[in-house]
């Protein structure tokens, strides 16, 4: 059994049922007219999957590009008989960039989509607060973008498709050695307000004193800044070979081009949050060079990676970026677990809440061949993955068209 979370869950059930009675929060978005309105139980002409992802906000960036990947997932699935000839249907709920978005977002899915499952949310911060309520309601929750420490351990109903930074961000720090094997002095920056991203600079920050380099400055921010001339001052007065920054697309973006302004010209490592074709038009040129470890390459040799990066390239004219690989990783799984669910008990049998138990101890047995590649998961909900990739953003002249290349 996992050891259940609760970080404060009566609070947040208090706040979240006043939020809910009196409006107070981003407005609940659908993918469909008809997402409000889900079929009963018992007739189940479709099967409804929740998408909680940020479409608003300043965390957009990263949540619009999970949506693209789900949709890709829902319509790849359906054309493939859905299962068992049942399509799936897509609920998509805007969480904001906050927790109170989070917890709205779930708790319409849960009670009154009553979807089977849900994708999300977009940050680890807003997983802490949300997935508590889909641990008490028994909804299984995927996260395709939460990659802190201790999301799975948040309960028995939780999991994710997107490895922990502790996996993913020594790649980067490695692959940057390898560029430069002289650098000796690093300044790390990190939005102290973002949960992930304290994490993540943790990990990095480890990473640098491991590898036997000189921490000179850690720069705190916040996720909603736009002016960083202060810390970006502070750290390059203290001539460092590389920088590295946690944040997310936009802040993230903005200070890397900062930074390039201020005269910089040593090695950038972008965490996670950066790791966003949405970023190439916050920094443009002064992308160019940006180190980002990843957890997924469009290049990579499997029948539905191709599938996924043709149909993403056809709609979008751009590679595919790991956010929406991973989404459609989540949708995946629910499909094959419940595809396999269906032939031994078939669904049109069960309760929604028989359905939901289900379906949460299904996905944990299986083993799925994805866009990421082959993942399983721990009994604890925690992702296998093998391989995983630095990528370096290279931007055109004129700034318009970015790209992440593969390291070798």
């Amino acid at each position: 059994m996992k050891r259940f979370i609760l970080l404060g869950t009566s609070l947040l059930a208090a706040s979240s049922l006043l939020l809910t009675a009196c409006g107070q929060n981003t407005p609940t978005v659908s993918n469909s007219p008809e997402a409000t309105t889900q079929p009963t139980e018992t007739s189940r002409k479709e099967i409804p999957i929740g998408i909680a992802l940020a479409q608003t906000s300043n965390v957009a960036l990263l949540g619009q590009e999970g949506v693209a990947g789900s949709k890709i997932a829902e319509k790849y699935f359906n054309d493939k008989g859905g299962i068992n000839g049942t399509p799936i249907k897509l609920v998509v709920q805007d969480t904001g960039g906050d927790e109170a978005g989070a917890i709205n977002a779930f708790q319409t899915l849960i009670t009154q989509n009553k979807v089977a499952g849900i994708v999300g949310p977009t940050l680890s911060q807003q997983a802490f607060s949300a997935n508590p309520i889909a641990e008490r309601a028994k909804v299984p929750v995927i996260a395709a973008s939460n990659t802190a420490k201790g999301i799975p351990e948040i309960g028995d109903y939780i999991a994710r498709v997107s490895s922990p930074v502790t996996v993913v961000a020594p790649n980067s720090v490695k692959a940057a050695l390898k560029i430069n094997p002289n650098i000796k002095r690093v300044a790390v920056f990190f939005a102290q307000n973002d949960a992930f991203n304290k994490s993540e600079t943790e990990v990095f920050q480890k990473t640098v004193k491991d590898q036997g380099l000189d921490l000179v400055t850690v720069q705190k921010f916040q996720t909603t800044d736009t002016d960083f001339q202060t810390q970006a001052t502070s750290a390059l007065n203290l001539k460092p070979d590389l920088i590295i920054i946690s944040g997310l697309a936009s802040d993230g973006g903005n200070l890397v081009r900062q930074l390039r302004e201020l005269g910089y010209k040593g090695l950038i490592i972008g965490g996670n949050g950066l790791n966003s074709s949405n970023i190439f038009a916050v920094c443009k040129t002064q992308c160019n060079g940006v180190l980002v470890a990843q957890a997924y390459s469009p290049d990579h040799k499997n029948a539905v990676n191709e599938a996924f990066r043709e149909t993403y390239l056809n709609q979008y004219k751009k590679q595919p970026p790991q956010f929406s690989a991973q989404a459609f990783a989540a949708v995946q799984v629910y499909v094959e677990a419940l595809q396999a669910l269906d032939k031994k008990t078939p669904i049109k049998d069960l309760s929604l809440e028989q359905l939901r138990t289900d379906l949460n101890k299904q996905l944990l047995t299986g083993t799925y061949d994805t866009p990421i590649g082959l993942i399983s998961f721990s009994p604890t909900g925690e992702v296998n993955q093998k391989d995983f990739y630095v990528a370096e953003m290279k931007v055109d002249k004129d700034g318009n068209n970015g790209q992440f290349v593969y390291l070798k």
